[in-house]
């Protein structure tokens, strides 16, 4: 492992450690505000911002965002997300340990899955290799092609889908593509140049990730929620690396692994997005105005 790749894996890591710290705090005090709305997104923004330790983990997710994007300038993204999916377990050894929370069977199966298929696409990443990280930039129609599918899918999952999945769970997913997307921005603006323009669209798709997630705070559970959304936000980008940025596929047995690893991650999503609607530790969907 080149210097440059232990660089991005342990900057990832970090990331992935503040980021789901962040996800859970911000849950825990999401959940207990009065109804947020986002017809009403300055009320909503205040009774956020107003909560201390609410603000706490705000400022920790910043600060894991900034090591992410650090991770990003030495390494390939697939390798940078496939780091930075571990949060799924720390989240939810978080809910258990400091939340109190039962985690039912179902649950334990999906966290399980996924950091299986995590553990397969890490060896698939590290054994094949990857390329620099600025060796192959995707084109610019390629990667706003990407962002804007990825979006409308975001806003399907946020609307009608999301009858069809736990509480809160359609806008878990809902945030983990928007941030998937601007992920993949991210990715462009960090070559510099022209590419900074990438700048506008990143911060819309998170800020859009913002807002999905922290409604979907009031509706469901930390692992309906959030972590879903950390799974979407990095087997997206994993994809995308391939696709767009050169990360390419291995041949033979690394590659089934990859495969594999994408199909333990889906599976593993689609026991946490379903179940009862609503977790201990949710506040019940009827009260709640945010649409």
């Amino acid at each position: 492992m080149s210097a440059s790749t232990a660089a991005a894996f342990f900057l990832a890591a970090g990331s992935a450690l503040a980021l789901n710290w962040a996800y859970f705090t911000q849950h825990q005090q999401a959940s207990k505000l009065p109804p947020l709305s986002a017809r009403r997104p300055l009320h909503s923004l205040l009774l956020l911002f107003s909560d201390r330790r609410w603000l706490a983990g705000f400022t920790i997710g910043i600060g894991g965002w900034v090591l992410y994007v650090a991770a990003l300038s030495f390494g390939a993204l697939s390798l940078v997300q496939a780091a930075s999916a571990g949060g799924i377990g720390i989240l939810a050894l978080l809910v258990w340990r400091l939340g109190g929370v039962r985690l039912s069977g179902r649950e334990w199966g999906g966290v399980g899955l996924a950091i299986s298929g995590l553990v397969l696409l890490a060896v698939s990443l590290a054994r094949s290799g990857t390329t620099h990280p600025f060796a192959a930039h995707a084109s610019w129609v390629g990667v706003a092609a990407w962002m804007a599918a990825t979006g409308v899918l975001a806003a399907a999952f946020a609307g009608p889908f999301s009858r069809l999945l736990a509480g809160g769970a359609g806008l878990g997913v809902a945030a983990g593509l928007c941030y998937a997307a601007g992920d993949v921005g991210t990715k462009a603006a960090v070559g510099g140049g022209a590419r900074l323009l990438f700048a506008l669209p990143v911060l819309t798709a998170h800020g859009l990730g913002f807002v999905f997630l922290q409604l979907g705070f009031q509706r469901g559970g930390a692992l309906n929620t959030a972590g879903v959304a950390t799974l979407f936000t990095n087997a997206v980008p994993i994809a995308a690396g391939m696709v767009l940025y050169g990360d390419g596929l291995p041949t033979g047995g690394l590659g089934v692994a990859r495969l594999l690893s994408f199909a333990a991650v889906v599976a593993g999503a689609a026991l946490l997005t379903r179940g009862p609607g609503a977790p201990l530790d949710a506040v019940p969907a009827a009260t709640l105005s945010a649409r």
